[in-house]
């Protein structure tokens, strides 16, 4: 199993979020502002290493190489599209290929198929949690078009990770993805990125689903997906506010099989740090609403935890089986999320150490 960490390239400005907020706005703000909000609520979230900018290639280049010295195999960016716009692209194209490990380090791509909210921290609790305006609407000739974009400026790259021999790339919300289209529209766009990539000289896909809900899950095989896997597994999101990390990493681990069974698909394992989207909403106090980015919080994270969960995640084995699976960690730096590697104030180098003898 190869260890991969997902990768938010988020921490630049960009002119949308200059226009909705104020120029050189950044979700470093909200990471350095926010307060405890409970009893032991473990905020801020101080970088150790101090906050950067991930377009510069030195400063985003030194934490790619812990994570490598630390047994980090490979990193999934997410990629922000929406039928030829995108944004936070600089953080993959300037601060990691540009930087010493851009033609070695082993990374792949994911789709993150909702627009970055413009203006946080949300502080309207009667908001939906998915506004309109953050809905990615896609077609087949729109899919194509985003899987060639892929292809020439990254599949076709030495260091591109491949799953099977084939492109590794996964949608993120693959339910939304086929709702959108529909069944014989999803299947169709998946066809003919393939048929796009095998008559312009690339590798041919492996697409992972990520996080299929219910009615999706039973069906992803028939639509041309070749595994499924999550992003962040592990809160219950209808569940309390506050849950234990130990208990919630452990259910988690119970239900992987559950998700190759019902897809006939292999499962490639996700684990995560830990959750807590505090910094993306306002502070409301006890009338905070039961919903992202309020609830829940995964409280009693830690790098011991972790690394357990970890241990699970490299032995597990698929009930269907692929060959070169991996292992996919949330994440490297989404520290607005409460999830990262990096190292922090409280356990210094600790969530990479895990990784380390997890590895061992």
């Amino acid at each position: 199993m190869r260890v991969a960490a997902y990768v938010y390239t988020g921490w630049h400005p960009i002119a949308e979020r200059d226009a909705a907020f104020h120029p050189g706005f950044t979700e470093w703000e909200l990471v350095r502002d926010c307060q405890p909000r409970f009893p032991g609520h473990a905020q801020p979230r101080v970088p150790l290493l101090g906050e950067y900018d991930d377009r510069d290639p030195i400063a985003f280049g030194q934490r790619v190489e812990l994570a490598r010295q630390h047994g980090v195999e490979a990193l999934v960016f997410g990629v922000f599209w929406c039928r030829g716009k995108r944004v936070f692209e600089a953080g993959l194209d300037e601060g990691f290929l540009r930087s010493e490990h851009g033609s070695a380090m082993p990374f792949a791509c994911m789709w993150a198929n909702r627009m970055p909210r413009r203006v946080l921290p949300v502080t309207r609790r009667d908001a939906a949690v998915i506004s309109s305006d953050r809905h990615v609407d896609t077609d087949a000739e729109d899919f194509v078009r985003f899987v060639a974009m892929l292809a020439n400026n990254y599949f076709a790259r030495p260091n591109y990770v491949t799953v099977a021999g084939r492109s590794y790339l996964s949608i993120f919300d693959s339910s939304f993805f086929v709702n959108e289209l529909g069944r014989d529209q999803a299947r169709a766009a998946i066809t003919a990125a393939r048929r796009w990539l095998r008559e312009h000289g690339h590798r041919d896909l492996h697409l992972a689903a990520i996080e299929p809900n219910a009615e999706t899950l039973p069906i992803v095989a028939e639509l041309g997906f070749d595994s499924v896997t999550h992003y962040v597994f592990l809160p219950d999101w209808k569940g309390p506010f506050e849950q234990g990390y130990g208990e919630y990493a452990a259910l988690r681990a119970g239900q992987w099989q559950a998700f190759c069974e019902a897809s006939g698909l292999p499962y490639m394992p996700a684990v995560a740090t830990g959750w807590d989207a505090s910094p993306r909403g306002a502070d409301f106090g006890p009338k905070r609403p039961h919903k992202y980015p309020w609830s829940p919080v995964v409280t009693g994270e830690h790098p011991e935890l972790f690394g357990h969960a970890l241990q699970r995640a490299i032995a597990f084995r698929s009930r269907v089986g692929i060959d070169d699976p991996l292992v996919l960690i949330a994440s490297l730096n989404e520290w607005s999320e409460g999830h990262h590697l990096e190292p922090d104030t409280r356990f210094g180098n600790g969530w990479l150490e895990a990784v380390r003898a997890a590895r061992s």
